[in-house]
C-alpha cells in the first residue's frame, strides 16, 4: 500500500504499463528528477511490482510479471479490499 500511495509512483506504474523505460525516460516524461524517479523505483521495486534489467550503463524497468498478468486478467484493476486503483484512469 506505500507503495501505490504516492502520486509519481502511480504515473510511474503507467508508464511501465506501455512499455519498458529507463530512469533517464522517466524523468524526462513526467519532469521529475532522476533522483527523484529513482528513489520511487526502489520503493516500487522492494514492494516486488517492478523487475529490471541490466543494459549496458543503463537499467530498464518494466512492471513485474506476477503485478503485470494480474493487471491483465483484472482490466488494469488493483483490487487491495480496502480500495481499488484502476491504472487505466490514472494521471499522465
Amino acid at each position: 500500500m506505500k507503495a501505490l500511495g504516492e502520486e509519481n509512483r502511480l504515473r510511474i506504474l503507467r508508464m511501465l504499463l506501455k512499455k519498458q523505460c529507463s530512469v533517464n525516460e522517466i524523468a524526462e516524461a513526467l519532469g521529475i528528477t532522476q533522483y527523484n524517479v529513482s528513489k520511487h523505483l526502489r520503493v516500487l521495486s522492494e514492494a516486488g511490482l517492478l523487475d529490471k534489467e541490466k543494459q549496458g550503463q543503463q537499467r530498464l524497468y518494466t512492471l513485474a510479471s506476477d503485478f503485470s498478468s494480474h493487471l491483465e486478467e483484472n482490466n488494469n484493476i488493483l483490487d487491495l479490499g480496502c480500495c481499488q486503483f484502476d491504472f487505466s484512469k490514472l494521471p499522465e
